[in-house]
């Protein structure tokens, strides 16, 4: 927690820090610095309210799921050694376990869309209103996972946006600028994090599962 920083408010600088000890080497990442960070973005969807229900309803139970496995079994330490486990121990193919990988992808599918939308607000003036750069976020990433209904819902949902001053104030409270500031870096290392995760899914073949 950055000094003076309020734990009840959003601070990028926790998810900057996370990311960044997440990265183990060249092609790795440790999962529980990736769950950590991962906390702290839900912390921004749950500080925004119903508005991004769409996203947030059942990131805690993944998150929660996924820590569990990891207090049980060292090979959940890092995603790498996660996947090659549930692989040779062919739990991927059992209907009734529900296996880290399926559980990671959807967090890693969520990532994609607050990492978007944060590079956009990262772009945008105090007085713009944040709703049509959500709806575009959105568009470009998580829809297309997402039936009809939802994306309908989700999209109606993001029209009551305030404006980027608000909503910055709205989760970051007195600490704005410090988590501007740091926007630029936690960017870069989500990305970083993000295309890590992308490459061992698509290297294993993992992108689809149901």
């Amino acid at each position: 927690m950055a000094e003076g920083q309020d734990s009840t408010y959003f601070d990028l600088k926790v998810v900057h820090d996370n990311f960044d000890r997440a990265i183990i080497d060249e092609d790795d990442i440790s999962l529980r610095n990736y769950l950590d960070a991962y906390n702290e973005l839900y912390k921004f969807f749950q500080l925004m309210g119903t508005v991004f229900s769409f996203v947030s309803s059942d990131l805690k139970q993944k998150i929660d799921h996924l820590n569990n496995l990891l207090s049980k079994e060292e090979k959940y330490s890092t995603i790498k050694s996660m996947i090659e486990y549930e692989k040779e121990n062919k739990l991927m193919e059992k209907n009734d376990y529900s296996n880290g990988a399926r559980t990671l992808l959807r967090l890693h599918r969520g990532l994609d869309f607050i990492r978007e939308f944060l590079r956009q607000l990262g772009e945008i003036t105090d007085g713009e209103k944040t709703s049509s750069y959500c709806q575009d976020a959105y568009n470009k990433t998580l829809a297309k996972y997402h039936p009809w209904v939802i994306k309908k819902a989700a999209i109606v949902a993001m029209y009551t946006m305030p404006t980027r001053e608000v909503l910055f104030k709205k989760v970051c409270g007195d600490n704005v600028q410090r988590n501007v500031d740091v926007l630029p870096k936690m960017l870069e290392v989500t990305a970083d994090i993000y295309n890590r995760t992308h490459n061992l899914y698509e290297l294993h073949g993992l992108h689809s599962l149901p």
